[in-house]
């Protein structure tokens, strides 16, 4: 199969993926630990975000299932993409009901697009995954998830350009110590190596440092959004435009749209722009 037999891949349009894990006392304390003080909490309630740590679809992979990445060998739920890059490009998050602690929830998942396209550093292929997430035998959360799959001739696997510094209120600085990303990491079970092995980050993939996590970025932009509006969003968009480096600040800021909408957004410390979002309160 060639990285471009898009008929190929379309076997896997349809497939499911069922899983359950409880949201833990444990759970929430090592999030709150290592996202505080950027959450958003109500008592009881899991934060916005957490849901990414429950049985992520790493988890069910011994060692020796793992590709030099650390990814997964593909082919099993997700599909047989041949590009060697893997990275999450965004999604959307609907919320519906609050997660519980102490509760299971229960995910769906669902391959639901395949496309290729092709950008300035070459041919990207997207996958999408529909999520639905259930607690109490009702439906809690909704979430389409992007996944980009890239070459691995361009350094970095920017998806867009910079853009000026954007100005916004509130706004935070955010240290990226590597041990950040460890916690995260072990969060979220993700044995990507760029977030923990500098010399695979800088000399295998290219990237000028280790990489802060996408749905890390994305779960502290959720966070302040909700403590923007002071309540959480019902629907919360991300986009990833470029990567973050660790071992500097960032800053990331949310500004209001129109009556109920915000605009939040993560910059480095140059001011590039790294991922933006939009949220309905």
């Amino acid at each position: 199969m060639t990285d471009n037999d898009l008929g190929e891949l379309q076997r896997w349009l349809g497939r499911k993926e069922h899983c359950e894990a409880m949201i833990t006392q444990q759970m929430l304390d090592a999030y709150r630990a290592t996202l505080a003080p950027h959450l958003w909490e109500v008592e009881g309630i899991a934060p916005p975000g957490l849901h990414w740590c429950l049985a992520p679809m790493t988890v069910t992979a011994a060692i020796d299932e793992l590709g030099e990445d650390g990814h997964p060998r593909r082919g099993g739920f997700l599909p047989l993409v041949l590009l060697p890059r893997r990275m999450w490009a965004g999604g959307e998050v609907q919320t519906l009901a609050p997660l519980p602690v102490g509760e299971i929830v229960r995910r769906e998942s669902t391959i639901s697009d395949i496309r290729f396209k092709e950008g300035r550093s070459g041919k990207l292929c997207f996958v999408t995954v529909q999520h639905e997430l259930s607690c109490r035998g009702a439906v809690a959360i909704r979430e389409r998830q992007d996944i980009v799959y890239r070459n691995a001739t361009s350094a970095g696997g920017a998806l867009a350009g910079s853009e000026p510094p954007r100005n916004g209120e509130p706004q935070e600085w955010v240290q990226t110590p590597s041990t950040l990303l460890l916690r995260y990491s072990a969060l979220t079970f993700n044995a990507h190596r760029i977030h923990y092995d500098l010399p695979y980050a800088t000399e295998v993939e290219g990237y000028q440092g280790l990489v802060v996590h996408g749905p890390l970025q994305a779960s502290l932009l959720f966070n302040l959004a909700a403590r923007h509006a002071q309540k959480v969003p019902t629907r919360f968009g991300y986009r990833g435009m470029a990567p973050l480096i660790s071992g500097q600040p960032f800053r990331m800021a949310v500004s209001r749209h129109q009556e109920n909408n915000l605009r939040a957004w993560t910059q480095d410390a140059e001011g590039k722009l790294s991922m933006e979002a939009s949220a309905a309160c």
